[in-house]
């Protein structure tokens, strides 16, 4: 791994990690393309590569916890405050709790679904075809937002329950996990801001929680030692940055604009992508 491939994969983590596009979609198509370009074989990926990726998704974690600082402040304390009070009628204390009740839907769905996900990681033309049912997710989205005029600016256990559900199957490269989330809010009735800004939080426990099992458990501190760090932490910076500024157009933007032009965007890159892999396997 060298430094302009390590920013290459930054900028495209920082934009697709919160745009709905599937993030770990195009961390496939980015990687097998390098290695289909420099003739090399696509196999599974090196401790380095996959230590990178989770370094990348912590420099994402960084920017959505900058960006929406204020949010998870009101929540953290609207929950230390229910705890003492036992009072749980607290708009942010309900949101908190949703929260937490999605990621742990998110968790149990995403379990059964990882070794799959891993496999997927070395068939870059399935992960494409799973983009391509994504784009289709957003069509339909946009269709039945456009048929609900009485959108909720405010989320409820069962929504919750079910983006979670939504989440989870986002843990399969293709499926995009802001896409799904976002699109499952929609379907619920929820407006577009509300369901963005739900997402986003929804992902901060569960990047959290990959960024820190995966070096506890699977990182051997003698071959770390030997990674590119300087790449790494490139990598790593870029998609902080990248993504920072992603989240903060992409409100500005889901506020106007409809998820079709995403939904193209994916159906496109899925297509090109399938017939791509497929001649140069």
């Amino acid at each position: 791994m060298n430094l302009i491939q390590s920013i290459l994969m930054g900028i495209v983590q920082g934009l697709s990690e919160f745009l709905p596009i599937s993030s770990s979609a195009h961390l496939v198509f980015t990687s097998n393309f390098y290695k289909v370009f420099k003739n090399l074989p696509i196999v599974e990926h090196s401790n380095e590569e996959v230590f990178f990726d989770i370094m990348l998704h912590l420099g994402t974690l960084v920017a959505v916890l900058i960006f929406f600082r204020k949010d998870i402040l009101e929540i953290c304390k609207a929950l230390f405050s229910s705890l003492k009070t036992r009072d749980y009628t607290n708009p942010q204390t309900k949101l908190g709790l949703y929260i937490i009740a999605g990621t742990f839907i998110t968790i149990c769905l995403a379990l059964p679904f990882n070794e799959v996900a891993n496999h997927l990681v070395f068939h870059p033309a399935l992960v494409g075809g799973l983009l391509i049912l994504t784009g289709v997710v957003l069509f339909f989205s946009e269709y039945l937002s456009k048929k609900n005029q009485d959108k909720s600016e405010s989320v409820n256990l069962k929504q919750a329950l079910l983006i979670g559900l939504a989440q989870g199957l986002a843990v399969l490269p293709g499926f995009s996990r802001s896409g799904w989330t976002i699109a499952t809010g929609l379907f619920l009735g929820l407006n577009r801001q509300t369901s963005a800004r739900y997402s986003f939080l929804l992902s901060i426990p569960i990047i959290l929680g990959a960024s820190m099992v995966y070096p506890l458990v699977k990182i051997d501190i003698a071959e770390a030692l030997t990674y590119n760090w300087t790449s790494i932490i490139l990598g790593t910076l870029v998609s902080a940055v990248v993504g920072y500024l992603c989240i903060k157009y992409f409100m500005k933007f889901i506020s106007k604009f409809t998820l079709n032009f995403f939904g193209y965007y994916c159906v496109v890159m899925g297509v090109f992508t399938l017939i791509f892999f497929n001649i140069f396997k």
